[in-house]
């Protein structure tokens, strides 16, 4: 952790090095590429020692498997190898070496880069095989027409900006920030008309990374000082267990989740902060004229502390990781998309039981949310006062259910994860199930409406912004000009 800290530390000075001395008005892609590459592979390698050398073999195979296979099925090819090179390294840590420790963790890294191989060879299929009209808006403006260097794909998947804790950017942002594109920004005048803008200068994004590195400071205080003392495996305790009423149990257990996530808020707000001092995150101003860096940010604090809703929760927290899962997955999956999406998503977060259990009881806690919401929510929206109540029950249930579903995530393993399930008879499962046999789920129409109409956790809007309100266009698209581009996201957004 000490080390982790440490390399961060020494990326966020890197960055800002990188953005003032080799900022793309002064230097080539090809250096900014190699510099890039080369500080990436150093604080690997100090992190982790020799295991680094996993990140560079699952992206130099990954990238063999491209070339020789072709684009009509490399990205099937692709998923398969670099998922299952992550759990046979996975399973190597937590099995053979130290179950339970994060000692030489170097899954952590690879998890990110499994994400930019998959995400990859899913837009150059896309984009050199597919056809236009077979695309969904976001796979149109996310794909790639031309084959990536070596070095752009090296670059892309191990620069020090992201080698160690992400977050997962899409492959056009992140070579039109390396090539300096101009900033294209697209803000609606109060008429509605879309008024395409030309920014010159590069917006500093120093407010930004204070803010950020503020917020990381005061998430590793509250770490040090509370989480300590707060521990979930309080949870399972017998004496507790026996001796606590049930509001106070389900006190302690919302208040021990949410004082274990702030070492999360640590680590991918720093990320963050790092991106955005190199000059990477820029997304565009907001309608009061008010730079926004979130492009690839990971979580939204406030709406996560303040979810009233399973859905709204899970949309805020590991953001980039959850728009993965949509497009790789969700997006693509021929049935049952919910589960598949959460049995992805158990298996690249690794091999400890306690992952699977999380996932599962998430499935049910997911389509239980959506069936009351799709129900009874519409009763409570006319009175101000009636929405009020109902929001506050929904946020009291709401941290209870997620805090319930992630026990087993931080115990890891079955034994204790089913003595805390069994502990509270199961009844968040129980009443999952009731919900779902009294409130059917309703149909979706066939079609193109069809993943729309049932999405379960990565909400439309944050997609729409994200191809909308994106500020760089890549030049590896050699069929489309910038302004087709510019109306595909406007279409996007309409649609």
């Amino acid at each position: 952790m000490v080390n982790f800290v440490v390399c961060q530390l020494f990326a966020l000075l890197a960055a800002i090095w990188f953005r003032t001395y080799l900022h793309s008005s002064k230097t080539s892609p090809f250096i900014r590429h190699v510099v890039a590459t080369l500080l990436g592979l150093y604080l690997a390698l100090f992190c982790f020692g020799w295991y680094a050398l996993h990140f560079v073999i699952q992206s130099g195979i990954s990238y063999y498997i491209m070339i020789i296979i072709g684009v009509e099925n490399m990205h099937k090819y692709c998923f398969v190898f670099a998922l299952g090179y992550l759990t046979v390294c996975q399973i190597t840590r937590v099995y053979i070496f130290d179950y339970g420790q994060y000692s030489a963790d170097f899954s952590g890294p690879m998890m990110i880069i499994t994400q930019k191989i998959t995400s990859l060879a899913f837009e150059i299929h896309d984009g050199m095989f597919r056809k236009n009209e077979d695309l969904t808006p976001s796979q149109r403006c996310l794909a790639v027409r031309r084959m990536p260097s070596l070095l752009e794909y090296l670059s892309y998947n191990c620069n020090f900006m992201g080698i160690l804790a992400g977050p997962l950017c899409s492959y056009k942002d992140y070579i039109n920030f390396i090539e300096g594109r101009s900033y294209q920004l697209q803000q609606s005048e109060a008429n509605g008309k879309e008024d395409t803008k030309y920014e010159q200068t590069d917006p500093s994004p120093n407010i930004a990374v204070a803010q950020k590195l503020l917020v990381c400071g005061l998430s590793l205080l509250f770490h040090m000082t509370i989480t300590k003392t707060l521990p979930v495996e309080y949870n399972i305790d017998e004496n507790f267990r026996a001796t606590a009423s049930w509001p106070v149990r389900f006190f302690y257990l919302y208040v021990s989740l949410m004082a274990a996530r702030p070492k999360y808020y640590f680590a991918w707000t720093l990320a963050d902060a790092i991106n955005n001092a190199a000059g990477f995150g820029f997304r565009g101003y907001d309608k009061n004229g008010v730079t926004r860096w979130d492009l690839i940010s990971n979580l939204r604090i406030q709406q996560i502390e303040s979810s009233t809703s399973f859905k709204m929760f899970l949309d805020n927290w590991n953001i980039q990781t959850a728009l993965w899962l949509k497009r790789v997955c969700y997006e693509r999956a021929t049935f049952s998309p919910t589960i598949q999406t959460f049995i992805l998503s158990a298996i690249w977060h690794g091999v400890y039981p306690g992952y699977y259990l999380t996932f599962l009881t998430g499935v049910l806690m997911t389509l239980a949310a959506r069936a009351i919401r799709n129900n009874i929510r519409h009763y409570f929206v006319e009175s101000p006062t009636l929405k009020l109540c109902y929001d506050i029950v929904t946020w009291m249930t709401t941290q209870v259910a997620i805090s319930y579903t992630v026990v087993p995530f931080v115990l890891l393993s079955v034994k204790p994860s089913l003595t805390f399930y069994s502990s509270c008879y199961f009844c968040l499962h129980i009443a999952s199930i009731l919900v779902l046999l009294v409130f059917p789920l309703k149909r979706t129409q066939k079609g193109s409406k069809k993943h729309e109409s049932t999405q379960p956790v990565w909400s439309k809007k944050l997609e729409e912004e994200n191809l909308l309100q994106k500020n760089s266009y890549s030049t590896t698209n050699n069929s489309f000009s910038q302004k087709e581009e510019i109306t595909c996201r406007y279409q996007a957004l309409k649609q």
